[in-house]
């Protein structure tokens, strides 16, 4: 493997800079850009990902959008490319090296392609800090693909937005949401919602490990009421289908 202290050309670096994994916002110019840093550190391009059979070794260069709670010398990064993103599984990193992987932080992983569930992800992964820029992530808005679950898929993992939707009853109770998928959790468990446009839904996750009780998220699915109407963004997490980390809540 290359030194991590390799230099990376300003122009290069610029370009990751100004990229952002939503397709709409890519150009040929900043694929090739893009693939060519991410050759200098010898990992995939997404593409070269995407097509990756499961359970084969793979590199990538990423930058952290967010991470889930250390533990165990453990822990669960959400990550992007400029064309594309990661959910990278349980990566070994000390607790020290934890601190430091901060949002927009580029590091190299490399582990073994898995699916879980529906889920694509990094497992049994190490990473290594990196001294590339850390890429420009947009939002991606998918409201308008919220009725067709093969668009969604193409943009699993991805940081995203959706507008407009309605709060469904969950549960036996009918309640706005659970404590655990089933209802027998507590304040501090992952929180369950259902949320609705026009004939579909979907489940959505607030997970505790990454947006616990003390955060904005958290308290505000705490506050909703059957029938409201929300804005939302999060990460485009699967399980059996689709069911995102949700990192913010908005009622309208």
């Amino acid at each position: 493997m290359k030194t991590m202290k390799k230099l990376i050309s300003i122009v290069a670096i610029a370009a990751l800079a100004l990229s952002v994994f939503a397709c709409s916002n890519e150009t040929a110019e900043t694929v090739a850009e893009t693939e060519a840093v991410a050759s200098e550190y010898d990992a995939m391009s997404h593409a070269e990902y995407d097509a990756a059979e499961i359970d084969s070794e793979v590199t990538v260069l990423c930058t952290v959008m967010a991470t889930q709670s250390w533990w165990d010398n453990k822990i669960t990064v959400y990550a992007a490319d400029a064309d594309g993103a990661y959910f990278i599984y349980n990566m070994a990193c000390s607790e020290e090296d934890a601190a430091n992987l901060t949002a927009g932080t580029t590091i190299l992983v490399t582990g073994y392609k898995s699916e879980w569930a529906g889920e694509i992800e990094i497992a049994d992964a190490t990473f290594e800090f990196t001294d590339v820029d850390g890429i420009a992530i947009a939002a991606v808005d998918l409201t308008a693909d919220f009725a067709d679950e093969d668009a969604l898929l193409a943009h699993q993992n991805e940081y995203f937005t959706m507008t407009g939707l309605t709060v469904e009853a969950i549960g036996d109770n009918e309640e706005a949401f659970l404590y655990s998928y089933d209802g027998s959790g507590s304040q501090g468990d992952d929180l369950y919602f259902k949320v609705s446009n026009g004939d579909v839904s979907y489940t959505f996750t607030v997970e505790s490990y990454l947006t616990g009780a003390d955060t904005d998220v958290y308290q505000a699915v705490e506050g909703l009421n059957v029938g409201d109407t929300i804005d939302v963004a999060g990460y485009l997490y699967w399980y059996e289908g689709v069911n995102p980390h949700i990192t913010s809540v908005t009622v309208r």
